[in-house]
């Protein structure tokens, strides 16, 4: 068992590091070391960023090593230099950078032929540390991909065209009030503000059987509802005139229709595809318009893992099987969401599609701890973060891996942010006496 386990990481470690230099060797050094966007920092700093972070885990605490570069620990830690300040840092170089998280892994696959993955040391325990530092790499891989999506220039990217739908998917589904288990006790690679399981009581509710589309989202647009502060939170309205939000991020008028660029390339919007790019506030705009509200984060759970039949919780929507091709679009397979029902075997047991995957999904909660949380295995992953501005976001993106997307898993962000791949679905009160 111990000896699958250590494969099972390599093959993880190794699969997160081709992803990490197809989105690096994708541009030349020039590009490695521009900032695309203020908000993003130079690829080549996240590079060296997540060879930093496996050299302080694996090579440095868990193997207990020595350093092999402890005098760039402060230019790589992310709290200390806010994204903005990056560039002018003294960074290491495209080759140099490409050198250092070489001779990292190196060390840290030596290290993983070496230590004992057992219960003896938590942070081993089913090689959870090797599990956190795979899944920071592939989260650092979505980062990179949405600075791609920001930069300017021909393409350099490609991927197959999403699939199509398979069935129709339409209207909403009835989530039966009473309780579930939120969180999770059992996931190994799971972090700790997923931990621990607690019971959530959720009143009967109604949510969206799939995310809202581009093509909604436009009549929201041609109705006037970026010009109707009846639809806007006093803050969202106040953000919408001062940032002059018109449409979503990297769209644009063409004829009597939109057009939108994704990766260097411009075209027409595909209607029934989730829409992408869109802050908390345009979200919550958007359901105040068609009369519902944005779920809360307990809700997108639990119409995301609740089984009616069993009453438990599973780990996905479709079961507890980890994620396929046919079920979500993930990973980079493809370079855009997928069509509303392309995924039909990925749905949950009640009938909602496209929960995992595609679109990350704004939920109306805050980033908060769940009762008895517990910092693990450092506070900088989570506690800092809980209170303050902060959206939830949930079901991953199709820049997301699977390595770093379940149903508990939880990503969180400033309302004001849609330089990621945000979308949302709505839901609605189901009423007293209903479900």
């Amino acid at each position: 068992m111990t000896q699958d386990l250590r494969l099972a990481v390599a093959a993880e470690l190794e699969r997160a590091r081709a992803r990490t230099a197809l989105l690096t060797d994708a541009v030349d050094d020039a590009d490695l070391v521009r900032q695309h966007s203020p908000l993003m920092s130079p690829l080549v700093w996240d590079l060296a960023h997540v060879g930093n972070q496996e050299e302080l885990w694996l090579v440095r605490d868990v193997g207990g090593r020595e350093p092999v570069r402890r005098d760039i620990d402060e230019l790589y830690d992310a709290f200390k230099h806010p994204r903005g300040d990056r560039p002018a840092l003294p960074l290491l170089g495209p080759a140099e950078a490409r050198a250092y998280v070489g001779q990292v892994r190196d060390k840290a696959l030596d290290v993983l032929d070496r230590v004992r993955l057992d219960e003896s040391r938590p942070l081993l325990a089913g090689g959870f540390a090797f599990g956190m530092i795979v899944q920071h790499e592939q989260q650092h891989d979505e980062t990179m991909l949405a600075t791609h999506q920001l930069r300017a220039g021909a393409p350099v990217l490609a991927a197959d065209p999403p699939p199509p739908a398979r069935v129709g998917v339409s209207g909403e589904v009835l989530i039966p009030g009473g309780p579930f288990a939120m969180g999770t006790d059992t996931e190994a690679w799971a972090l700790d503000n997923e931990r621990p399981a607690h019971t959530v009581h959720v009143p009967a509710y109604f949510i969206d059987a799939a995310p809202v589309t581009n093509g909604r989202y436009a009549d929201f647009i041609a109705a006037g509802g970026y010009d109707d502060p009846r639809w806007w939170s006093e803050r969202g309205w106040a953000h919408r005139q001062q940032a002059g939000l018109t449409a979503p991020l990297h769209w644009r008028r063409d004829g009597d229709g939109w057009a939108a660029t994704a990766f260097g390339r411009t075209e027409r919007i595909v209607p029934d595809e989730p829409v992408v790019h869109v802050c908390f506030f345009e979200a919550e705009a958007y359901a105040a318009w068609a009369g519902r509200r944005l779920p809360t984060e307990a809700e997108w759970e639990k119409a995301a893992r609740f089984d009616p039949v069993s009453g438990r919780s599973r780990r996905f929507p479709w079961g507890d099987e980890d994620p396929e091709p046919r079920h979500a679009n993930l990973g980079q397979r493809h370079l855009s969401p997928a069509s509303v029902g392309a995924y039909p075997d990925g749905a949950s047991p009640l009938g909602v599609h496209q929960l995992i995957g595609d679109v990350w999904e704004w939920t109306s909660s805050g980033f908060h701890p769940y009762p008895g949380f517990a910092v693990f295995p450092y506070e900088e992953y989570s506690q800092v973060f809980f209170g303050g501005d902060y959206r939830v976001l949930r079901g991953g993106s199709f820049g997301t891996d699977r390595a770093a997307c379940r149903g508990t898993f939880r990503n969180w962000d400033h309302p004001v942010r849609r330089q990621i791949f945000s979308g949302f679905r709505c839901a609605r009160d189901a009423g007293p006496g209903v479900g």
